[in-house]
């Protein structure tokens, strides 16, 4: 699993992807894509952000939800939690066991 979320955020445009539904959670591929294109200057077909979604979904730090004939993408921290769980939590304990 941990393959998978380093791979998802070795991508620039992935980071910013996840940095845009930081912002504003629960976007359609059409409201990624234009953040996208005005906000960050980024031409990507609208195809390579949904390649790029697959690659954050299937690393599971984004979650996908359909209403209707629309399809909302959500950020889910997760699977960074689990990581820094995994290599931060131990350096606090440490800390706070050599702590008077």
């Amino acid at each position: 699993m941990a393959d998978d979320v380093f791979k998802a955020l070795a991508d620039r445009t992935r980071r910013t992807i996840l940095d845009e539904l930081a912002e504003k959670s629960g976007q359609t591929l059409f409201e990624i894509c234009s953040r996208l294109s005005v906000k960050h200057q980024l031409g990507i077909s609208r195809q390579g952000v949904s390649q790029h979604l697959a690659v954050l979904e299937a690393a599971g730090l984004v979650e996908t939800r359909r209403e209707g004939r629309y399809k909302f993408h959500d950020l889910n921290t997760a699977p960074l939690r689990r990581i820094t769980e995994r290599w931060l939590a131990p350096a606090t304990a440490r800390t706070e066991e050599s702590t008077p």
